[in-house]
């Protein structure tokens, strides 16, 4: 298989995130516009004011026509010529308001599908976004909210505009003449027929858009990530020649879109041409026999020819409609997925009523038992294999051993991040704070530091957290001098744009929310590897008060941290081989005793 096919067959087997079918995307939102059914009455009704009172110009026009055929003074003008004046201000006025009201609504409902997807796709378990690959969420957050939001901007106000014009528009015709609306119609089996051939096209056509846009998303994102390995190994005309071909894809759709939307409009001229004619047959022969007035019959070609707008601009905003349903339905679907339960709500279950009182840090924390755990990323690749581990209340246990051991797979699912192929993890004696706080935390050496104050980003992990409880934290983490020596202090903006953090001090605030959450139970994936040989031991010891009093999981980077624990696990291949304390392991002949031999040895060198 040549790679190009290989591509092809990764991304054909991409586990896509859930996208919702079209009755569950139209019932979504009407449970979102519900709510607001005050709202969306309101500005209808203006609507529909706004449209009627707009239809009173042809008439007018039309007597002006009959009129001047009449040669009637030209005094007899000014009155349809002031009503005119009056009718193009109350229609501005209530067209702007009903604008102003639909607009609303949709920015309201808007406003609620994107709270209610962005609080969903933070849930989703890690695993199923990778395998449906971060291209995927990415264009979700991104390119679908914008046409979803365009369409709620632009086009549901001028489709509710033009669907009324339309409505209002032929029941003036018939009340002038009936025989005008039957020419009218003549037009609608064109237009109809473009519209369902357009939809059936369009439908399959910009679903396949935004799978392409995720593919090409995701290999630039891919690509971008791998940049420094991408040049390592001379393979930056193979990642350009992949970058080439999902572009190409995506553009070769867009182009097909944009061939579709030019025969669109070219079968709705036939329309407008069959209908305005038809019309204008149609008043000849009716003022031929005295059955109206010339006015009437100009009235009735204006009033048609008033209709190429609304009804061009209606079938034309399909295109942004079946665009935003496709984009919508991909929101939707996201925002439709089950909750996982949070952790502590899963800790509280597991522990069956055994939570403790109010803790502080100085108290001991729960007991994790883990019970015949599997677990595989890919099916049939097992990471972890049977494993079986009990952390007893308040014990610091390290876990150690070479990379691809499945230390952080294990500490993900005892903090939750993940769930385990089989077996299970228990929680017992997990309460937080007030019975209410998280359970389990897990800090890692990669910690994001957010946009915005320092104080802000610590108080992340706690939000009624005082000043003074934040100072308290950092200085258990001896971050508070550095802290303080800030230009603003615990105020100062930090993050993207903001003062910039070392990685140890990135570390020490990543520990100082750990105090603040205070949970009974801490993992720590390698929490200080990023620090250099200089700032080892300061993170060390921030790390060990951090974990004081609770039972705590650490992924030990640095050999002196497994030292210090009351109990070592060693892993290998997926599964615990050795466990005990540093002195009865090192005494060993096991692998514990050989990675102490040789990081002693190489300590010793130095």
């Amino acid at each position: 298989m040549n790679e190009s096919s290989a591509e092809q067959q990764h991304t054909d087997t991409r586990e896509l995130l859930p996208t919702a079918t079209g009755p569950r995307t139209r019932a979504a939102v009407r449970e979102l516009v519900r709510p607001h059914r005050g709202l969306a009455v309101g500005g209808f009704a203006v609507m529909i004011a706004a449209t009627a009172v707009g239809l009173l110009v042809q008439p007018l026009l039309g007597r002006i026509v009959d009129l001047v055929a009449d040669q009637s003074p030209a005094g007899d003008l000014t009155l349809p010529v002031v009503l005119l004046v009056l009718v193009a201000l109350a229609h501005g006025g209530t067209t702007s308001l009903g604008l102003t009201l639909v607009s609303r609504l949709g920015e309201t409902v808007l406003a609620q599908l994107r709270e209610r997807f962005v609080e969903k796709a933070l849930r989703l378990p890690l695993e199923q976004v990778e395998k449906a690959g971060a291209g995927d969420l990415t264009a979700r957050v991104t390119r679908d909210v914008s046409v979803v939001g365009e369409a709620v901007r632009s086009a549901l106000p001028e489709l509710a505009r033009s669907l009324l014009a339309i409505l209002l528009t032929l029941g003036a015709m018939a009340a002038l003449d009936w025989r005008f609306l039957l020419a009218a119609l003549l037009a609608v089996p064109v237009q109809a027929s473009t519209a369902r051939w357009y939809v059936r096209h369009a439908v399959p056509l910009y679903a396949e858009q935004r799978v392409a846009t995720g593919a090409q998303q995701q290999q630039l994102l891919d690509t971008i990530a791998g940049a420094g390995t991408v040049r390592a190994f001379r393979i930056e005309e193979q990642h350009t020649a992949r970058v080439t071909r999902r572009s190409s894809t995506a553009v070769e759709l867009k182009m097909r879109g944009i061939r579709l939307v030019l025969d669109f409009y070219n079968r709705l001229h036939v329309a407008e041409y069959t209908g305005l004619a038809a019309v204008l047959v149609t008043g000849f022969y009716l003022v031929r026999a005295d059955s109206v007035s010339i006015g009437t019959a100009t009235a009735a070609a204006l009033y048609f020819h008033s209709l190429f707008g609304p009804v061009n601009s209606a079938l034309v905003l399909l295109d942004d409609a079946q665009s935003a349903t496709a984009s919508l339905a991909r929101l939707v679907g996201v925002a439709d997925e089950p909750t996982p339960e949070p952790a502590r709500a899963r800790a509280r279950a597991r522990a069956r009523g055994t939570a403790e009182p109010e803790r502080s840090g100085a108290q001991p924390g729960g007991t994790v038992t883990v019970i015949g755990i599997d677990h595989a990323y890919v099916p049939g690749q097992h990471v972890l294999q049977n494993v079986d581990l009990t952390l007893r209340a308040g014990e610091r246990v390290a876990l150690v051993g070479p990379s691809g051991a499945g230390k952080t797979t294990l500490a993900k699912l005892i903090a939750g991040v993940h769930r385990p192929t089989s077996g299970s993890v228990h929680l017992t004696g997990t309460a937080g704070r007030g019975g209410d706080g998280l359970p389990v935390a897990l800090v890692t050496q990669e910690t994001h530091v957010f946009a915005g104050p320092l104080a802000d980003d610590l108080r992340l992990a706690r939000a009624d957290a005082t000043d003074d409880e934040l100072r308290t934290a950092l200085t258990d983490v001896e971050a508070l001098d550095w802290v303080e020596a800030l230009p603003g202090g615990l105020y100062t903006v930090v993050g993207d744009g903001g003062h910039r953090l070392t990685s140890a001090q990135v570390q020490q605030l990543a520990l100082a929310r750990l105090m603040l959450a205070d949970p009974p139970v801490a993992v720590l994936d390698e929490a200080t590897a990023e620090a250099g040989s200089t700032g080892a031991r300061l993170l060390e010891k921030a790390a060990d008060r951090a974990v004081a009093g609770r039972t705590a999981l650490v992924v030990a980077h640095r050999l002196t941290q497994a030292a210090t624990a009351d109990r070592i696990i060693v892993m290998e291949g997926g599964r615990i081989v050795e466990s005990g304390t540093h002195d009865e392991l090192r005494a060993g002949s096991g692998p514990y005793a050989s990675l102490w031999q040789a990081w002693s040895g190489t300590r010793s060198a130095r």
